[in-house]
């Protein structure tokens, strides 16, 4: 999982506004704080949908521009962001669970219509990345 550098800043009486300073033109906005996991998330996979993989840049790197100097001058701080390239070919695991915890999944899992593997795979992803 690589993880890339974002810039969160906020004007008084407007929402998180994030960059990715590494990124050109990756960029996205939260109404709360709590909300920019996955407004970033989304961001990530909408930029690397035309884009090519790229790796992301130190955060010195990041912190040595000048452009990301005047940003936190200003304000503004910096997060890292976790990104899940998007891979939608499936791989067979085979894990080990506690009993009630996998009786706990499957009755979930039906009662929202998914199967066991895209439950666990929404949890997963929710864990890692911070997002619903």
């Amino acid at each position: 999982m690589k993880y890339f550098t974002a810039l969160i800043h906020r004007d008084d009486d407007s929402a998180y506004g994030l960059t990715f300073p590494d990124l050109p033109g990756c960029f996205a906005a939260a109404e709360d704080w709590a909300g920019i996991p996955a407004a970033a998330a989304e961001a990530l996979d909408l930029w690397f949908e035309d884009m090519p993989d790229t790796e992301p840049a130190s955060l010195d790197e990041i912190r040595s521009r000048e452009d990301v100097k005047a940003e936190m001058a200003a304000g503004a701080v910096l997060m890292p962001v976790p990104y899940i390239a998007a891979d939608t070919a499936l791989a067979r695991a085979n894990i080990s669970l506690e009993r009630g915890l996998l009786r706990a999944i499957d009755e979930t899992a039906k009662a929202r219509g998914m199967t066991r593997s895209s439950f666990i795979a929404s949890a997963t992803r929710r864990e890692l990345l911070g997002t619903s």
